[in-house]
């Protein structure tokens, strides 16, 4: 679907998700990520980027497990610490995977998706074509109700800056295994929320898309 369709159907109100395409498990196991290897960090950084040009492949289940890793996997298993900082170690920011066969929800404790909602959803996290048929598109939802030593009023602030810290890892991570991926704030807010059954609590703070580079 193309951005103008999107628009316009967003002003009336009516961009729903796709049908799940296969089925829909509702725990997906990760293997253990890769901790070692990639490139150093000065050339993950040099080659760091913003690609908007994806293929459809599905992303293998270890590249998969090590992209949520990077993102905000638990890296100290000792005291329960992120790759990604928190104030307060609040962990307030959720981490949505949309893909093809449904919408899933990572939890760095067990390192797995948990199903959250039925329904491809990829079209919906942003008004750019590129969105519904790449691979993954990674979604940041700011939990306010894990945020109760935080004052009220600096509550996104502190959101916002930990999802941007969990998308540049995503930037790495892409960066040294060769993908292609682009943060993105420019979605129908309303019609996301409802397609992903979030809370009142919950903030939709950025949207990330990853997939094989477009040959």
């Amino acid at each position: 679907m193309n951005t103008l369709t999107k628009l316009a159907l967003g002003l009336m109100g009516h961009n729903p998700p796709r049908p799940p395409v296969g089925d829909a498990k509702k725990t997906l196991a990760l293997p253990p990520p890769h901790r070692e290897g990639g490139l150093p960090l000065m050339e993950a950084l040099a080659r760091r980027q913003s690609l908007r040009e994806f293929a459809p492949t599905a992303l293998d289940e270890q590249t998969l497990s090590d992209l949520l890793w990077a993102a905000a996997g638990i890296n100290r298993p000792a005291l329960g610490g992120r790759t990604a900082p928190s104030a307060m170690n609040a962990q307030e920011v959720l981490l949505y995977a949309a893909m093809p066969q449904g919408l899933y929800r990572y939890e760095p404790e067990a390192h797995e998706l948990q199903l959250a909602e039925t329904s491809d959803v990829r079209r919906v996290t942003g008004y750019q074509d590129f969105v519904d048929d790449a691979a993954l598109d990674l979604v940041y939802v700011g939990d306010h109700g894990r945020m109760g030593r935080v004052p009220a009023a600096q509550r996104t602030a502190y959101a916002c800056a930990a999802a941007g810290a969990m998308a540049q890892n995503v930037y790495l991570f892409c960066a040294s295994a060769g993908l292609a991926t682009v943060v993105r704030a420019w979605f129908d807010r309303d019609a996301l929320a409802r397609a992903m059954g979030l809370g009142n609590d919950q903030q939709l703070l950025l949207a990330q898309t990853v997939g094989r580079t477009k040959v």
